[in-house]
């Protein structure tokens, strides 16, 4: 493998770099971190940018919306070398349907990357046989013993809509100024950075109404790993999603999820699991929260699952599947032709 990469540029496209401290972020980096000591990855915002189009022979682009400049310039100055996209769920579930620019994106691609395996269903039938299933990874963690004393239910995710913090919030509100279980201290804690005025509003709304509810904003990875690792269950209440890593976070944690029964998220955690609620129904949410913090044989089956899936988010795994991923549309490219 490393005769057939070595002195190979890869260069991975992200429209979120560091600062934005979002999943697209944790993706491209990552990606980056497989490909390491087998060719030269190079993280950009854009292509081009200083490098000239002869010194690099693969382009992994993240986002084919925001993405479709590099795209379509890097289809136009190097054409016959890979090109690979990883599409998010604002792709999937959004933007290809009626975005002229992602749409363009498909078509150009000589690989699509699909997150969790019901993304395949997603896209255009045309298409699904230039794309492939890799799930993203994260290092497992001992469980934590946790207290008895309280229940934390967390959510993590930037303040913006297709998250719905809202219904996060609603929920937790029902359980806080409900009746009272002798047998429950609720705490509810949400990590993510606020995107939007009003949903900044609304959270610290929530947290000086709502007894238990902490808005703890924007938190470093290792930090918010910590932080899924000590909850009880972990909250995903999004509308769209490509491939949730805080899911998989808490699978290699030993957290239990609770999760909006979206294609996305049955794609990462299966058809058959027990805990899914409606989109937006925070009714739902927080009967299935009770159930959690109330029933000691529901709570175990959430682990139970959780655990079954925990192959999937592998490093390993997630690393033999880019490597041979960059290897296959390497070998599948044409040949270079050399000027007399």
């Amino acid at each position: 493998m490393g005769s057939v990469l070595e002195a190979k540029t890869v260069v991975l496209v992200s429209p979120a770099l560091a600062d934005a401290n979002n999943g697209n972020w944790h993706t491209a980096r990552r990606w980056a971190q497989c490909l390491a000591g087998h060719c030269v990855p190079l993280l950009r915002a854009q292509w081009p940018e200083s490098s000239p189009a002869a010194t690099a022979d693969v382009l992994i682009a993240l986002h084919a919306r925001r993405s479709a400049p590099s795209i379509a310039a890097w289809a136009r100055q190097c054409p016959g070398k890979p090109l690979i996209v990883i599409l998010t769920g604002t792709d999937l579930y959004r933007d290809i349907l009626d975005d002229a620019s992602a749409q363009q994106s498909l078509a150009l691609a000589t690989h699509l990357v699909v997150l969790q395996e019901a993304g395949l269903q997603a896209l255009p039938a045309a298409l699904r046989h230039k794309a492939r299933v890799i799930y993203q990874s994260a290092r497992a963690l001992k469980p934590a013993l946790k207290p008895v004393r309280h229940f934390r239910a967390l959510m993590v995710g930037h303040l913006r809509d297709e998250k719905d913090p809202l219904t996060w919030i609603r929920a937790a509100a029902r359980l806080a100024t409900g009746p009272s279980i002798p047998t429950v201290r609720w705490l509810f804690d949400h990590i993510g950075e606020a995107l939007t005025p009003e949903l900044a509003q609304a959270a610290r709304a929530a947290q000086a109404a709502i007894p238990g509810y902490r808005w703890l904003g924007g938190l470093p990875q290792a930090q918010t790993r910590q932080h899924i690792k000590q909850a009880h269950v972990l909250v995903n209440s999004s509308r769209m999603e490509g491939g949730a890593q805080v899911i998989l976070q808490a699978v290699q944690s030993g957290t239990p999820v609770l999760a909006s029964q979206i294609s996305g998220n049955i794609g990462m955690l299966g058809a058959a699991y027990a805990g899914y609620f409606p989109v937006g129904d925070d009714a739902a949410l927080a009967a299935l929260l009770l159930r959690c913090a109330t029933d000691a044989d529901f709570l175990a089956l959430l682990e139970k699952q959780c655990r079954e899936r925990a192959q999937l988010f592998d490093p390993e795994a997630e690393k033999r599947l880019v490597l041979n991923l960059v290897l296959s549309a390497l070998s599948a490219a044409p040949p270079r032709k050399h000027s007399p």
